[in-house]
């Protein structure tokens, strides 16, 4: 359905424009309902208001704005209409609002200028302020249960069978979902975990982070719980059941023709979690200008941190996004780009083959690289550092039946260790320090992990490094130790640790840190206006530790800081206060770990570590800044949400093993 722009600038007053839309509607609705078993998809119906110069020059701005308010008006009439109409009960109904207000010449300021000197859409002025309109500024309370036939009810408990704390799968008949009693207060959620598909009941568990539900939940399918005569009923939509994730509306491009190939709006290096998110939530709160994300990688953005969790997987299975979202979505990715310098000056991104791309606003999330190892015979076939899909399943094909030497006993170097003990004749680990993971769990708890890999066959030569890499027609053959120890290698995978992807950026004027990552401010916003960062390249303040400049390379944090930096490039003034919150598996055992420990001086352990059922809290002086369980749920989680609340945890909450604090004792 299309109004022209004379129409709408004839219409002055707010109501009037509803009405005439609302008659609209109503044929619309009424012709379609008469034909029998019409259904719509996904998109019924597009309203393109366009509006010119000419149209607003002779209105104030302002006028903008109430249409903006009236359109809103329009789409709340939409949905009642939807419900009332006769013979609609069978079809879905989405109305999408797309609009393009261009403000006159003379009031346009630089800042709001794409790239090549075209006004860029949905952004106005009101009182001289610019803003971009965005969809939860003037929130559509859309009706997530339009379709009947497309609703179940049922009763799934008695409100006694659930005591605070404790979660429940159930199932609908059509479906399944997660029920959770907190508070005394029942909550449904989708029953897979967002990020690996595992059952959320079993601690999301042996495969995942535990307690995603409540650390992800704008990712989780939500549902209704009521309660009546003590038995608890869900109401859910069958097809969300299936689906179990929840998308949030989300924009579209509606201004492609306004920009040449070598100029975006937004522009965004690098395609892990924090790229994708920043596009993602651009898109969420109504950016409908052009986004171009570029990467070094060939594949579009994937789970990277499943390469070593579940290394015989390909691209396509660990994709972020099916190719389709980005085409729905007009979030463009250029593969294997890479970023080779930066003219901040002129904003422009200068790649290694000479294309050139000016922006308006920059996102730089490219993560990091490997180290790789610095001995003799380095440049021997089969060795790998755990990049790319490709390196990951090469690995693997090459691993089977063969001894397999791994170097540093670090998050990625312990994965894959577990991942290849079933498949590999022999795993063998080579680390410096006197256990796995002391810097970072210490060492009562690093022992304990130790001894687990231990009893799945696992040797481990500690304190000790690789002198030389010796190959046999090219290919390695073995893996001699400083200590003077020689290991029999068909494969050898280097786990030393990674260095910040922030080469292209010497010279720029962006800040970097001796180490070289990014430092950014909680806006995630570096000392260049309109230039954010993001991801494992930075280091940003951390509430939890009064505002210190850390680096936390954790796929939760990652996902957080695209957030915000999308939010504060639509100037929303979001600062990130995000507790840390990491996990790994192995051998069928998750440790799940929040708060920054960095720095630690003592380790309490309540439980039984040689059992694996056990909680570490991290203290510095008094105060407890981190926390590591195995097989203790969800212990981790309570005590990120007491840390997420402010409350400071001292060590003698702790000590005692009474675990009343996280109900309200903590400080």
């Amino acid at each position: 359905m299309f109004l022209s722009a004379t129409t709408v600038a004839s219409y002055f007053d707010s109501a009037l424009l509803v009405a005439v839309f609302e008659q609209m509607l109503k044929g619309f609705l009424y012709s379609c309902g008469a034909q029998s078993g019409v259904l719509f998809r996904e998109l019924v119906m597009n309203w393109f208001i366009e509006m010119d110069v000419s149209c607003l020059t002779s209105y104030s701005l302002a006028y903008s704005f109430n249409l903006l308010q009236a359109l809103k008006v329009l789409l709340q009439r939409a949905w009642d209409l939807a419900e009332v109409t006769p013979r609609t009960a069978e079809w879905e109904l989405e109305v999408e609002v797309k609009i393009e207000v261009v403000i006159p010449e003379k009031e346009r300021s630089k800042e709001e200028m794409s790239p090549n000197g075209k006004a860029s859409p949905l952004i106005y002025k009101v009182n001289g302020t610019a803003r971009h309109y965005h969809l939860e500024e003037h929130p559509i309370a859309s009706n997530p249960y339009h379709n009947p036939k497309d609703v179940v009810e049922a009763s799934v408990c008695h409100v006694k069978d659930l005591e605070n704390g404790q979660m429940r799968e159930v199932d609908l008949g059509c479906g399944k979902a997660l029920l959770i009693k907190e508070g005394g207060e029942f909550h449904a959620v989708g029953h897979k975990c967002p990020h690996y598909g595992a059952p959320l009941v079993k601690a999301a568990t042996k495969a995942c982070g535990g307690d995603s539900w409540r650390l992800q939940p704008q990712a989780l399918l939500q549902s209704k719980v009521k309660i009546e005569k003590e038995k608890v009923y869900i109401r859910a939509s069958k097809q969300a059941l299936q689906i179990q994730r929840r998308t949030k509306m989300m924009a579209k491009c509606i201004s492609l023709s306004n920009y040449n190939l070598s100029s975006t709006n937004v522009l965004i290096i690098g395609a892990g979690a924090a790229g994708l998110v920043c596009a993602e939530t651009l898109r969420q709160e109504g950016f409908s200008d052009r986004i171009v994300m570029c990467t070094m990688d060939r594949h579009l953005p994937y789970d990277r941190p499943k390469l070593s969790k579940s290394m015989d997987s390909h691209p396509e299975q660990i994709a972020l996004r099916p190719k389709e979202f980005f085409r729905t979505y007009d979030i463009e990715v250029l593969t294997e780009m890479q970023v080779a310098a930066m003219d901040i000056k002129n904003k422009t991104a200068v790649f290694k083959d000479g294309f050139k791309m000016e922006y308006n606003k920059l996102l730089i999330a490219t993560g990091n690289t490997p180290k790789a190892l610095s001995c003799k015979g380095k440049e021997v076939e089969n060795v790998f550092n755990i990049r790319t899909p490709e390196d990951a399943n090469r690995v693997v094909k090459l691993a089977t039946s063969k001894n397999v030497v791994v170097v540093g006993a670090s998050f990625l170097g312990m994965e894959v260790a577990a991942y290849l003990t079933e498949r590999a004749h022999s795993v063998s680990v080579v680390e410096l320090e006197e256990v796995p993971f002391k810097k970072f769990f210490g060492e009562r708890v690093g022992r304990a992990v130790m001894k687990m890999f231990e009893s799945n066959r696992v040797k481990f030569y500690m304190q000790t490094e690789v002198s030389e890499l010796r190959e046999q027609e090219g290919k390695l053959k073995e893996v001699v130790l400083k200590s003077g120890k020689v290991l029999r290698a068909d494969v050898c995978v280097v786990g030393v640790g990674a260095v910040p992807a922030t080469g292209f950026l010497k010279q720029s004027g962006i800040n970097i840190d001796s180490k070289g990552f990014i430092v950014v401010n909680k806006m995630m916003q570096t000392n260049i206006p309109g230039v954010f960062a993001a991801g494992d390249a930075v280091t940003f303040p951390l509430a939890l530790r009064n505002n210190k400049k850390v680096n936390v390379p954790h796929w939760q944090m990652a996902h957080m800081h695209g957030r915000v930096a999308a939010l504060n490039m639509l100037a929303h003034g979001v600062e990130i206060s995000t507790v840390p919150y990491l996990w790994t598996a192995m051998f069928g055992k998750s440790i799940r770990y929040a708060g920054h420990g960095e720095g630690f001086d003592d380790v309490v352990i309540q439980g039984d570590l040689d059992e694996l059922k056990f909680v570490a809290f991290y203290t510095k002086s008094d105060e407890v800044v981190a926390v590591a369980s195995m097989n203790y749920d969800p212990i981790v989680s309570k005590v990120a949400e007491v840390l997420a609340a402010g409350r400071t945890i001292r060590k003698r909450d702790v000590e005692t093993g009474d675990m009343s604090w996280l109900t309200g004792k903590g400080s």
